[in-house]
């Protein structure tokens, strides 16, 4: 299903009472969610036009975290103007040099830059966390399920649910018992940018903020489902953060417990995507989600969840779901 990159109705209205009238809007890109994304570029200045169509997207938690960081001292977009019965926010626009493709076109800079957005996060969790809802069993239960409702489903798999949900509860004490920081849940490659040429770190796609466990971030970093992380790198990293804030043997496990958490809800998020939306590119990056995965579960924090694999999808079946089935 091609994404619909027309802007939005109301768009030029919009940006006449923002100040834009004469900008042209160019489509940037679209994401995983109904969000679109816009530039207007006016002379020599630019911003992006974030389209987040009620009832699908509400773009409050955006402009409220994205303000809260600010506050803080973090690089998140300004927000330039704002209709939020439309859905319909001009924030600053960082360009486009993310992290991911600067890497990829300079391999020597990947450990400075990871570096960097570790030490970003080591920064982030010495803040009292904002005001957003609690990372709980509730919703680490309801993130992981999303890989036996789709997942399974698509692979033709019948499993045992409950007991999928019950080795989650024996895992997850560790994760629950850590006082809470501001976790953005999408920090990575792609939603991580180099502000103006430099190597200042700007920060995208952060709504879904919630107050959870600090190893979260750094899986997400580490873990990334959309470019290969070498396992010496993730090491490297993870060693940074624990030496700079003197965390203990806990968050390792912790660590784990959460990729294993994301990487079982990513897989079903990108089946969903599939099946669901119409979006078949995401069902290619499962393979590397799942070698994350199968790397977490190795940890013996992680026995319960492993036995569960291991008695109900068995290896050949994890995997691109597209090329296992044939579909």
């Amino acid at each position: 299903m091609a994404v619909d990159m027309n802007p939005p109705e109301g768009a030029l209205d919009f940006l006449i009472a923002a100040g834009w009238g004469a900008a042209e809007i160019r489509p940037v890109a679209g994401d995983a969610s109904f969000r679109r994304y816009f530039r207007a570029v006016e002379h020599d200045r630019t911003a992006i036009l974030m389209d987040a169509p009620p009832p699908h997207e509400d773009p409050r938690p955006f402009i409220a975290i994205a303000e809260w960081l600010t506050g803080r001292g973090f690089a998140a977009p300004r927000i330039l103007h704002q209709d939020l019965d439309q859905g319909l926010v001009l924030i600053e626009d960082f360009g486009d040099a993310r992290l991911k493709e600067t890497v990829e076109a300079a391999p020597e800079s990947e450990l400075r830059l990871y570096e960097a957005a570790v030490d970003l996060l080591i920064r982030l969790a010495a803040q009292a966390p904002a005001d957003v809802p609690l990372y709980d069993q509730a919703v680490y239960q309801r993130e992981a399920a999303l890989l036996p409702e789709w997942y399974c489903p698509a692979m033709g798999l019948e499993v045992d649910a409950q007991g999928y949900a019950d080795a989650w509860d024996a895992v997850l004490a560790p994760v629950l018992e850590h006082a809470p920081v501001t976790v953005l849940r999408d920090y990575h490659a792609e939603n991580i940018m180099l502000i103006g040429g430099s190597e200042s770190l700007g920060l995208l796609d952060f709504q879904d903020a919630l107050a959870g466990h600090p190893a979260y971030d750094l899986v997400s970093l580490l873990q990334d489902a959309r470019r290969d992380v070498p396992a010496a790198l993730e090491t490297a990293m993870l060693d940074r953060y624990k030496r700079v804030t003197g965390v203990g043997g806990a968050f390792d496990v912790a660590y784990h417990v959460l990729g294993a958490q994301r990487n079982a809800k990513i897989v079903g998020i990108f089946t969903r995507l599939w099946k669901r939306d119409g979006k078949p590119r995401y069902a290619a990056l499962c393979p590397r989600v799942w070698g994350y995965l199968e790397r977490d579960l190795k940890h013996p924090a992680l026995k319960p969840v492993a036995d569960w694999f291991d008695a109900n999808i068995r290896p050949e079946m994890r995997g691109d779901p597209l090329v296992i089935t044939g579909a």
